[in-house]
């Protein structure tokens, strides 16, 4: 099986969704039906849906290092508001990739840890960031040339 990438293509009602489909050969694509293409795309676009916006890698990122309150994680992501930070911990901890714990003490103290949930996406967070890496090295040494 070669690698390549090929474009399959769904029309959804009116609107269209182009998608990329990863390590299939030519000759695997054209066998595909809209089912089959749509069923690479769900479990792709449920991902993005839970992970999507300019903040929740960076909160799972910044709780990979231990529980952390309120106030430390807003220190350690910069340019995030509180309003913004408050709302992402919410979708997170309603995805099960955070845990909010209120420990009763004076004055409350509320921590932010991550889940065992949350550590499926090690590995997915490891590889974004090396492609991170590279990408920025591209792109960094085509500007010197």
């Amino acid at each position: 099986m070669s690698k390549s990438i090929y474009f399959c293509y769904i029309k959804v009602s009116t609107v269209r969704v182009y998608s990329t489909i990863i390590n299939y050969s030519m000759k695997d694509i054209t066998h595909l039906e809209h089912g089959q293409c749509l069923g690479m795309i769900r479990p792709v676009t449920d991902a993005l849906d839970v992970l999507s916006g300019k903040w929740k890698l960076p909160i799972i990122i910044s709780l990979t290092f231990g529980s952390k309150r309120f106030s430390e994680m807003a220190r350690e992501i910069p340019k995030i508001t509180d309003r913004m930070l408050s709302k992402e911990l919410r979708d997170l901890e309603m995805n099960g990739l955070v845990q909010r714990v209120v420990h009763d003490s004076i004055p409350v103290v509320v921590e932010y840890s991550m889940t065992e949930y949350a550590h499926t996406l090690d590995n997915v967070i490891k590889t974004l960031r090396e492609w991170g890496i590279n990408h920025r090295k591209r792109y960094t040494e085509a500007d010197k040339v």
